[in-house]
């Protein structure tokens, strides 16, 4: 019964990594025959200046869409789960998981016209509002802000949506208990109800930054990397490296660099999830 699932990840996922693997010990442009060239790709990595500051345009990307999503999306899951009715709920939780049905392609294109600096209807309402223009996607700071706010927007619907049925599943008895003992809604959020969604918490932000690490759609349509290269990704150089450059071999060893890094971060995750991270 599983056989055609496990053969589509065998060939489609496990057998494209392991030659990503193989492919990052050789320099090869298509061209010409691979060459084997043992690690001398990790060594040029390591001095190149552009795969480093990738490294941390990437990083600091995904710390800030991780955070917003993450606190943005609980808060809109209590003000839902609270305030409206049953139907309401349903219609919030379908328009905000809209966005997740649309391709991030799309979506770019859509922002990228919203966002321009000459003709985008933001900076239009800005101006009638009085309010200087912002350079959204000419400057760095702006490009980044941009890009932010276009994933956040595009992922927001999942991390709701997993918020909304951990709020719904919380032990009545528990709350009831609380509200008899005096508790303010507050303290019960911060004490009571913010522990026992935990592991949804910690769930939503695992995910949430395997995903954000991979950025590419938003600053490839958007901003192609700039102004300059403040918005330059990883994935967007190893596109650039690979099938632009045709240094595959090199790309391949960036590419294994985010693999191994994107480990790492995941099991600081969970060993640092012992701390605040509550299973009942």
């Amino acid at each position: 019964m599983i056989s055609l699932s496990t053969l589509s990840i065998l060939v489609f996922t496990a057998l494209p990594i392991l030659f990503t693997f193989m492919l990052s010990l050789f320099s090869w442009d298509i061209i010409s025959p691979p060459e084997f060239v043992g690690l001398q790709n990790f060594r040029q990595l390591v001095a190149d200046k552009s795969v480093v500051h990738s490294f941390g345009v990437t990083v600091i990307l995904a710390v800030l869409i991780v955070a917003i999503q993450i606190v943005v999306g609980l808060a809109m899951a209590l003000l839902v789960q609270q305030r409206t009715s049953i139907w309401a709920r349903s219609i919030f939780r379908t328009a905000f998981f809209l966005p997740l049905l649309v391709s991030a392609a799309s979506i770019s294109i859509v922002f990228g016209y919203l966002f321009n600096d000459q003709f985008g209807v933001v900076n239009y309402y800005l101006q009638l509002l009085h309010i200087p223009e912002v350079p959204w996607l000419s400057s760095s700071r702006g490009a980044t802000a941009t890009i932010v706010i276009v994933a956040v927007w595009q992922q927001l619907g999942f991390v709701f949506i997993l918020f909304v049925a951990a709020l719904g599943s919380l032990p009545k008895d528990i709350l009831e208990a609380v509200a008899l003992d005096g508790s303010g809604p507050i303290r019960t959020f911060f004490s009571v109800k913010l522990p026992l969604i935990s592991p949804t918490i910690f769930f939503a932000a695992v995910i949430g930054l395997i995903n954000a690490m991979q950025i590419f759609d938003q600053p490839y349509v958007m901003t192609k990397g700039g102004p300059g290269d403040a918005t330059t990704t990883t994935v967007m150089l190893i596109y650039r490296t690979a099938f632009q450059n045709l240094q595959f071999g090199y790309g391949s060893a960036i590419s294994v660099v985010l693999f191994i890094l994107l480990l790492a971060l995941t099991g600081v995750q969970f060993l640092v999830s012992r701390k605040w991270v509550f299973y009942s």
